[in-house]
């Protein structure tokens, strides 16, 4: 899954569980961003479920239980990439090199990042490789590493855990209690 983190706060790359990924999917959390979006000037936090809300028919607990027997039925790695913000939110920090996404999107790819340790964010609860073979700045990793104010981004952080939580209230009677528990809370 893509995302587009305005924030500078989600890492750059995270292993999702079944269900962390069943409710990434339904939150569909990414930022317009200028250049991309008539009319924009800055980034605007855009929750869309299953990132295409117009177009889904059904539930989007329905779609978002089918990928998660999918992931677990084919054994399945599921990746969330972060292509945003990094040492900061949109106007301190700098986006995200390519190279970067790259290299970590080939490492998740080729089943390199299959053999590194991960650690679970503190603030997300994603799951987070410490090292990643080809990317040439291994610091990028975890987000807060590349702020200068640390506190700068704990509050950014939380800023963003609760517009996850407020979004998501809509879908909480309608998932299974395993996805609801994978929720980002604060």
């Amino acid at each position: 899954m893509l995302t587009c983190d305005a924030f500078g706060v989600l890492p750059p790359i995270s292993r999702l569980s079944a269900h962390q990924a069943s409710y990434q999917f339904i939150s569909g959390y990414t930022a317009k961003v200028a250049g991309t979006e008539r009319g924009v000037t800055e980034p605007q936090a855009v929750f869309s479920s299953c990132f295409g809300s117009p177009f889904m028919p059904r539930r989007p607990a329905e779609y978002a239980e089918l990928l998660g027997k999918l992931i677990e039925k084919h054994g399945s790695n599921c990746w969330l990439v972060n292509t945003g913000w990094s040492g900061g939110a949109y106007g301190v920090g700098s986006r995200m090199k390519l190279k970067y996404t790259r290299a970590l999107l080939e490492a998740a790819l080729s089943g390199a990042l299959d053999n590194v340790e991960f650690v679970e964010d503190e603030f997300f609860g994603l799951s987070v490789p410490t090292s990643c073979p080809g990317l040439e700045d291994e610091s990028i990793l975890m987000p807060k590493n590349t702020w200068s104010d640390k506190a700068a981004y704990d509050a950014q952080a939380k800023k963003l855990i609760q517009m996850f939580e407020d979004n998501f209230k809509k879908y909480e009677s309608t998932v299974t209690p395993e996805i609801l528990a994978a929720a980002i809370k604060a």
